[in-house]
C-alpha cells in the first residue's frame, strides 16, 4: 500500500507522536500499555488535500498469548502418558495416548515389561516377539471383556468397537465431538512403536509418529481408519536424527510441507536436563515421509562452547553413550515440541526446564514461543503450569487447548485478549473538526478451522467497522481498553494499521 494512503502506529514513537490524547497508557518495547483498569487513547486527526474514503481499521495486539485459564484435565481417565491430539475439523477430535485401565492395561504392562528387555539388551528381539505373542494368544483365551469396562468407568467414556480389541503395548485413539464425552477406538500403535510424539493429518490420512528407541529417530505409523482398533501402515524410520534427540512437534506448513521441530541434543548432556535442549532443530519433507532436508535452527538458546566433547548414558539407545559439545553457563533446556499456526503466525509449545532447575521435573512447566515464519528465529513468549508436560495444543469448539501430562490442562479463547473498544470519526468539510463518529464497537478477533489442515487456524483480523462513515478531508480513532484487575494478561496493543482510498 502507498505510504500516503496509509497510517501505520506501531513504533514508541509513532504511538507518541499520533497521540492527541492519552491516558493510563504506557508505550515502550513498540506496545501501548494499560497501565490501570481503564486506559483511553485518541489519536491525532490525520489530514488529505481532497477528499478520501477510510478503510476498517486493523488493531492488532501483542503475540505474547498470556491469556490462559487451568482447567481440569480434558481427556478420558484413562488416557495416560504424554498425550498427542489432532482437530481434523469441528466435531472431530481425536486423542491418542496409552491406556490406562481396565484388562487392556494389565495387558500391556506385561508386554511394556517384556519390552523392555529387549531395549534394554537382556532378551533377543525374537525371543521377545515369540513371548509376547503368546502373551495375547493367553489375554484372547481368558479375557472374555478385552478392552471393555471403560463407560463403567467413566460415565463420558464409551467404547467403539474396536475399543473391545486387546492393546498392543503401545498407544490408542480417542474420538470426541465435544471435547467431554469420548468414545474409545483402541490401539493404534504396537509396543515397538509405544513412545509416539506427534501427528498430523492429510488428504484423510493420520500421520502417527514415534521414537524407536525413545528419544531416537521419528518413525510413521499412517492410518486411514482409526476406528478398527488396529495398528496402521508401519513405515518405519524416516528421520535418523544426527543429534540424537527427538520427541519433535510435526506440522504442515504455509507451503502445505511437513516440517519437523525436534530436539537437538548435541550442545548438552540431556540426562541432566529432564532430555530437552536449548537448540531445536527444524527439518523439512514434501510427504513426511521421505527426503528430509535439515534446515537452521527454529530455536537457538545455546550459550558459550567450552570446546569440550563429553559423553554421557542414554538407558534406551545403543551404543549407550551420547557425545556432545559441552556449553556453559549450563543453559535453559526446552523439548517435547507441539506446533500450531494461527493467521500467518506459527506458535511451538515445549517442556521448559530453566538453567536455574534444581528440583528435576518439580521445577518445570510449559513454555511456548512463537514466529512469523518458520523459517525465521521463534521468540519466548511465557510459560504456565508446574511439572513435567509433555504438551500439545489444538484448536477446538471455539477455543485454544493445551493439552499436558500435567494433572491440569490449560484453555485460551486465543492470543486476542478482550476489553478493547474502538470508533473512528471523519472530518467532512475540512474544518480540523471530526462532525461524524461510528458507535463505539467491540473489537476483537476470531478463529475457526482452516479445511484439509488438522493444525492451522483461521484468523479474522480486529477491525473497527468504518463502512458507515462518508468520504471526508481528516480522520480520527479511540481505543478505550479495560484490563480486568488482577488478571495475568492485559490487552496490549501492538499496531494499529489504517488505509484510505
Amino acid at each position: 500500500m502507498n505510504a500516503a494512503q496509509s497510517w501505520e502506529i506501531s513504533t514508541d514513537a509513532q504511538w507518541a507522536k499520533n497521540a492527541s490524547k492519552s491516558e493510563n497508557f504506557e508505550f515502550k518495547d513498540g506496545l501501548a500499555t494499560p497501565l490501570k483498569e481503564k486506559a483511553e487513547f485518541t489519536s491525532v486527526i490525520k489530514k488529505f488535500a481532497e477528499k478520501k474514503a477510510i478503510k476498517p481499521i486493523a488493531i492488532e495486539q501483542s503475540s505474547s498469548w498470556l491469556n490462559w485459564t487451568k482447567v481440569p484435565n480434558v481427556g478420558p481417565k484413562n488416557a495416560n502418558d504424554a498425550p498427542v491430539f489432532l482437530s481434523v475439523k469441528d466435531k472431530d477430535y481425536w486423542m491418542f495416548a496409552r491406556y490406562g485401565g481396565g484388562a487392556v492395561n494389565k495387558m500391556e504392562v506385561a508386554i511394556l515389561r517384556l519390552e523392555e528387555k529387549v531395549c534394554m539388551r537382556k532378551m533377543s528381539s525374537e525371543e521377545g516377539d515369540k513371548q509376547i505373542a503368546a502373551l495375547r494368544a493367553k489375554g484372547n483365551e481368558n479375557d472374555g471383556k478385552k478392552g471393555g469396562g471403560v463407560a463403567a468407568k467413566d460415565p463420558r467414556q464409551t467404547n467403539g468397537s474396536g475399543g473391545e480389541e486387546l492393546g498392543l503395548g503401545g498407544y490408542h485413539a480417542w474420538h470426541s465431538t465435544d471435547m467431554q464425552n469420548w468414545r474409545h477406538h483402541g490401539p493404534v500403535s504396537n509396543y515397538k512403536s509405544r513412545w509416539m510424539t506427534t501427528a498430523e493429518y492429510k488428504d484423510g490420512k493420520f500421520y502417527l509418529y514415534y521414537d524407536n528407541p525413545n528419544d531416537q529417530d521419528p518413525h510413521l505409523i499412517i492410518d486411514s481408519d482409526l476406528t478398527d482398533g488396529k495398528m496402521g501402515n508401519d513405515i518405519g524410520l524416516v528421520f535418523a536424527d544426527p543429534s540424537k534427540g527427538s520427541d519433535n512437534a510435526v506440522i504442515r506448513g504455509a507451503d502445505g510441507k511437513f516440517h519437523f521441530i525436534y530436539e537437538d541434543w548435541s550442545p548438552l548432556n540431556a540426562s541432566k536436563q529432564a532430555w530437552d535442549s536449548p537448540l531445536a532443530g527444524h527439518a523439512i519433507s514434501d510427504d513426511g515421509i521421505k527426503d528430509w532436508k535439515i534446515l537452521p535452527p527454529a530455536i537457538d538458546l545455546r550459550t558459550k562452547p567450552t570446546g569440550k566433547v563429553l559423553e554421557y548414558k542414554h538407558p534406551h539407545q545403543f551404543p549407550a553413550m551420547l557425545k556432545y559439545n559441552e556449553h556453559l553457563p549450563k543453559q535453559d533446556a526446552f523439548g517435547d515440541w507441539a506446533s500450531i499456526l494461527i493467521g500467518d503466525r506459527y506458535y511451538l509449545f515445549a517442556d521448559y526446564d530453566p538453567a536455574s532447575n534444581k528440583k528435576g521435573g518439580k521445577g518445570m512447566s510449559a513454555a511456548w514461543f512463537t514466529s512469523e515464519s518458520l523459517d525465521q528465529p521463534f521468540t519466548l513468549c511465557g510459560n504456565i503450569g508446574h511439572g513435567h508436560p509433555d504438551p500439545d495444543i489444538t484448536f477446538a469448539e471455539g477455543q485454544f487447548y493445551l493439552i499436558t501430562q500435567f494433572n491440569e490442562d490449560f484453555t485460551s479463547p486465543g492470543p486476542w485478549v478482550d476489553g478493547v473498544q474502538g470508533r473512528a470519526g471523519v472530518d467532512t468539510d475540512n474544518d480540523g473538526k471530526i462532525d461524524q463518529w461510528t458507535e463505539w464497537q467491540s473489537v476483537k478477533e476470531s478463529y475457526d478451522h482452516k479445511p484439509g489442515y488438522a493444525k492451522h487456524v483461521v484468523k479474522t483480523p480486529a477491525v473497527i467497522d468504518t463502512k458507515l462513515l462518508p468520504k471526508g478531508y481528516g480522520f480520527q480513532f479511540e481505543i478505550r481498553v479495560t484490563a480486568a484487575n488482577g488478571a495475568d494478561a492485559k490487552p496490549l496493543l501492538d499496531k494499529v494499521t489504517i488505509g484510505f482510498e
